[in-house]
């Protein structure tokens, strides 16, 4: 597929993915989705992709939000279908089974911090601002942000902020939980890609599944969150990977995995 509102790389195992569209923030409209879906798409079913890095074009903005133009003339029926069709997409990034670091380049409002929220983890450059301002027009968040931010932040962060409306600082986000670390600009995309190889290191079926037991589990009561690790811990001990890894620890030698 000929992406127009993407560039989508993939490289020594790492699928890029950086929304181009600078002269608008790199703002949100259905095409950029329906891209976005198809290269979550293809980077899911590609064995060799094993952790994706989301970023966005230019120097201010990894996602400034929704494109304000379409969004004006949303309906109360295709209004509701826009919604959930980003949520589905997100869903699926959230859901896909590799890991997804998001690095923030500057903007991350309304849809991009809703997009942030759905990576498995987030880094911003000390020039990042997040926050969901839909209630300045009128709306309120469409693409998640009300459900990830209370179960990620708590709900008095999530009330604070989609209330309020109001931009927050990287380092006010690192501190309320909303990304992992910042970076001064020109580190950002080298330490993402850094991370992203360390989990590349690592069991790919393992990781799979620790993804899953954290995603799904934190849905359920503890009890059953235990349960489904329990089930997860099972199955890992029936693949190779396992029996490579442990034999590589007793050896004192580095494991050599191959996801299976």
């Amino acid at each position: 597929m000929a992406y127009e509102n993407l560039l989508y790389e993939k490289k020594d195992a790492i699928a890029w993915i950086t929304f181009n569209r600078p002269k608008v923030l790199n703002a949100l409209n259905r095409k950029t989705i329906e891209e976005f879906q198809h290269a979550l798409l293809d980077a899911r079913d590609d064995a060799s992709v094993r952790v994706l890095i989301l970023t966005g074009s230019g120097e201010k903005a990894f996602v400034a939000g929704a494109d304000i133009n379409e969004l004006a003339q949303q309906t109360p029926v295709n209004g509701k279908e826009f919604s959930l069709f980003g949520q589905g997409v997100f869903h699926l990034l959230e859901t896909m089974g590799k890991p997804s670091i998001c690095a923030i380049n500057g903007f991350a409002l309304g849809g991009g911090c809703e997009l942030a929220l759905s990576c498995s983890i987030r880094l911003a450059g000390k020039n990042a601002r997040l926050g969901q301002p839909e209630v300045k027009l009128g709306i309120i968040p469409g693409y998640g942000g009300s459900q990830r931010m209370a179960r990620l932040c708590g709900k008095g962060v999530a009330h604070e902020l989609c209330l309020t409306g109001e931009m927050i600082t990287a380092e006010e986000a690192r501190r309320i939980g909303l990304v992992n670390h910042v970076y001064e600009p020109a580190e950002l995309l080298p330490a993402a890609e850094a991370m992203a190889k360390k989990i590349i290191e690592k069991a790919p079926l393992a990781v799979k599944y620790c993804m899953e037991a954290i995603e799904r589990g934190v849905e359920m009561p503890q009890e059953e969150g235990l349960f489904l690790e329990a089930s997860l811990f099972g199955l890992c001990c029936a693949t190779e990977d396992m029996r490579e890894g442990t034999k590589a620890f007793l050896e004192k030698r580095v494991a050599t995995f191959k996801g299976n």
